[in-house]
């Protein structure tokens, strides 16, 4: 029965805890994605498609969401131009 009870118990505080990790997460991966695309800021230097510009505002909205505590928008944000950067690396035009 003790185990049981203590199960349970451990079961409860980890779904309570559960969206203050997922919002910790959404925080950390909006910031990953972040540095990654200013890490990759040498590549856009030698870019003739014009992407450059579209990344530069790309990082700005996304550094507005970012403060604005809208993590899910940040994310979007820096997942496409991470994307974008990914295709030019390969040469492509996103």
């Amino acid at each position: 029965m003790k185990r049981s009870v203590l199960a349970g118990v451990f079961v409860t505080a980890a779904m309570l805890a559960s969206p203050v990790f997922a919002t910790d997460n959404e925080a950390n991966l909006c910031q990953i994605n972040l540095d990654k695309i200013n890490n990759s800021k040498a590549l856009l230097a030698t870019d003739t498609s014009g992407k450059s510009g579209e990344i530069d505002t790309a990082i700005s909205q996304a550094k507005a969401a970012h403060a604005a505590d809208d993590e899910k928008k940040c994310i979007e944000i820096t997942s496409k131009a991470l994307q974008d950067l990914q295709n030019l690396e390969k040469g492509g035009n996103p």
